[in-house]
């Protein structure tokens, strides 16, 4: 079975006055598991900034997140460090 792909178009992109500070609702996490080769889970996560677009998360190099003994874990994982690249992000723009 093929996982979907996940995809934002360009629709879905938000326009920000010039000026306006980022918010939260300015990005899309998205956070999921998969099982490794072990049994154990690791975290998958995709990290988008709606309004221009631009994958943050995941990059060339990126950690692996995880292995973890549930699924809960390896997704709360995610979600965390998903949290923390867009709190990064908001106070250090990457252009």
């Amino acid at each position: 079975m093929k996982k979907p792909k996940l995809v934002l178009s360009v629709n879905q992109l938000r326009s920000r006055p010039p000026g306006a500070a980022m918010s939260a609702e300015d990005f899309a996490i998205y956070a999921s598991y998969q099982i490794n080769a072990g049994g154990l889970f690791v975290g998958t996560l995709k990290v988008i900034r709606k309004t221009d677009g631009r994958m943050l998360f995941p990059f060339q190099g990126a950690p692996v997140l995880g292995p973890y003994p549930s699924r809960q874990e390896a997704r709360e994982a995610a979600v965390r460090h998903g949290e923390l690249i867009v709190r990064s992000d908001i106070a250090n723009p990457e252009s």
